[in-house]
């Protein structure tokens, strides 16, 4: 369901596009409930709420940047991805980073208005359909208008669910609360919530989820569109970031056992058009770009890109840290370091000019993953050619950046004319899906909840499977055209000794396999294992970007959860509740 066509829908009628916030009274629309009481009409109100899946809306308030739906900027506050480019340039983000965590920041804002938005508008068509009389409509329409409601709930379980893994307790506005306008609806219930995991509001995105699942139906002529087993990838996904396992291993075994969902030979196909839905893909958002400043482009990642590079792009953000590029090193078996990947540095540029010599490191043994994830010196850029160094990006080596670029975000050299969508200032606007969900975050997920239920034989063939897509994908030629860039290796786990090392492997399998996808910051607090991971990449980290440990404030378990934008809680007129230690 690419994007081309929502914003000359939005121009028909306003109820959608404006008045979405939070505690904003929605405008009044220029087409009435009875108009729209046909799915015809609720399906524009659909396409309303699906085209905010990536956050972008109008009259948005906040840093512009931050209301992407890929969650690229939470990756920062993981040890994942830097800000990237100069310290001086969207320092908002710097603040983050370096967790100087200010409840008026912009970025905060943005997502939060985004996230409820999209809640509005997918009670918006719930309203509408509550208001029709399916014993009148042709069985046909009857039906359609059931699946549609489906489409809405589960919208409004998304949008919850990434409220609640960001905020943590956050208000429920109800299709009733929207009716009547009430959208300053308290967050607070019983103690306060230190951690997404004890939410009150999880009930409301399970119910919303299960709705789906019994409504929706098995299969959908537009691609974008959930299915029954999407919203059991999503309840699963529900119930794994709740610790409620058993449950979590139900719903996604089901989804495995569909048949619906396959990795995708090439790794590369998740980043790419070729596999733009295709069977990897459960969930994602519908991108597209035309050869001019595309509106339905991934604007919310415009400056994610090299700062110059090949094709004069601009920002140079969201560069991979070094503390992720040493995770794919492996051993003589080409399984990971668990323990010891850290211990010393993977080769790298840092502080050398493009125009000094430099070696990349080609004999280290590697998982391929590497050089899908992480740009590095001397090594092909996505189909442009090699990598040069320093003269791609564009933080100077006084700021906390690093020596890497991402991969994941961008288009490839042959997808210029299809997936760029490009303009002033050397903006980006991607054409590139991105996967909220795709089928080896479920395998993955499984096999954590398996681990977690004792089941260790189904997550070590889980892990495998993902595993062995690694081994036998194509990988990273060298520039010269001598064969692989890199000692590329990838091996399977024999057993899973116990728990602990099966735990261990599921959570380090899910780093470098989704890796600068914005997972890893709520696997780390779902984990619980913030405040001793993040202090270790700190200091890691500082043994190359030698001032990163001297500006990182130390991080604690407040963080752990967002504070509530201090603009929400006025403009709700102090209904909202901030969250602990803000």
């Amino acid at each position: 369901m690419k994007k081309k066509f929502i914003y000359c829908i939005l121009a028909v009628f306003t109820a959608i596009s404006c008045g979405d916030d939070f505690s904003t009274t929605p405008a009044v629309g220029a087409l009435s409930d009875e108009t729209l009481a046909n799915p015809a009409g609720v399906d524009l109100l659909l396409t309303g709420a699906y085209s905010v899946l990536d956050g972008q809306r109008n009259n948005a308030a906040g840093n512009q940047f931050g209301r992407g739906g890929d969650n690229w900027w939470l990756d920062v506050m993981s040890d994942d991805a830097h800000k990237g480019s100069t310290d001086g340039d969207q320092t908002e983000l710097l603040s983050i980073e370096i967790n100087d965590i200010q409840t008026s920041n912009g970025y905060f804002r943005a997502k939060f208005q985004a996230l409820y938005a999209g809640v509005n508008r997918a009670n918006a068509a719930l309203s509408v359909i509550a208001g029709i009389d399916r014993e009148a409509l042709l069985p046909a329409d009857a039906a359609a208008i059931t699946a549609q409601e489906g489409e809405a709930r589960f919208l409004r379980g998304h949008f919850y669910f990434e409220l609640i893994k960001i905020f943590g307790n956050v208000a429920l506005i109800s299709v009733e609360n929207y009716d009547a306008q009430e959208f300053n609806q308290p967050n607070v219930e019983g103690t306060p919530v230190t951690s997404f995991v004890n939410s009150p509001a999880w009930a409301q995105v399970e119910a919303d989820f299960q709705f789906a699942v019994e409504n929706l139906p098995a299969t959908q002529s537009d691609p974008g569109r959930p299915t029954i087993m999407v919203a059991r990838a999503y309840l699963g996904k529900a119930h794994l970031y709740q610790s409620d396992w058993a449950n979590a291993l139900t719903e996604l075994t089901a989804v495995i056992n569909s048949g619906e969902f396959e990795l995708n030979a090439e790794y590369l196909n998740n980043f790419n058009a070729a596999g733009e839905n295709s069977a990897e893909s459960v969930f994602a958002i519908q991108f597209a770009a035309d050869d001019g400043q595309s509106f339905n482009g991934n604007i919310g990642g415009t400056l994610n890109f090299p700062g110059g590079g090949p094709f004069g792009s601009c920002c140079g953000f969201y560069q991979p840290t070094i503390d992720l590029a040493n995770a794919f090193r492996v051993d003589a078996n080409g399984l990971p370091l668990l323990d010891t990947f850290n211990d010393s540095d993977f080769l790298n540029d840092y502080g050398i000019e493009s125009d000094e010599a430099f070696t990349p490191d080609t004999t280290t043994p590697v998982d391929p993953r590497l050089d899908y994830t992480v740009g590095r010196r001397g090594i092909d850029f996505n189909g442009f050619g090699e990598h040069i160094g320093k003269e791609w990006i564009r933080a100077g080596f006084t700021d906390l950046s690093g020596p890497y670029l991402p991969k994941k975000n961008v288009y490839q050299e042959s997808e210029v004319g299809t997936n760029r969508g490009a303009g002033a200032w050397g903006q980006e606007h991607s054409g590139v899906n991105y996967n909220i969900i795709r089928y080896a975050d479920v395998l993955l997920m499984a096999a954590e909840a398996a681990v977690e239920t004792g089941d260790l034989a189904s997550a070590l063939t889980y892990v495998n499977e993902v595993r062995d897509r690694a081994a036998s994908t194509s990988v990273v030629q060298a520039v010269d055209g001598s064969g692989p860039a890199a000692n590329y290796q990838v091996g399977t786990y024999a057993s899973f000794p116990d728990a602990a090392f099966a735990r261990a492997a599921v959570r380090f399998e899910r780093r470098i396999e989704l890796g600068m996808e914005g997972h890893r910051l709520f696997d780390l607090r779902r984990w619980g294992v913030t405040t001793t991971v993040l202090p270790d990449y700190y200091a890691n980290e500082t043994r190359t970007i030698s001032n990163f440990g001297p500006k990182v404030g130390p991080y604690t378990s407040t963080y752990d959860l967002i504070p509530i934008p201090v603009d929400a809680i006025g403009l709700s007129g102090g209904v909202l509740s901030q969250n602990p230690g803000y």
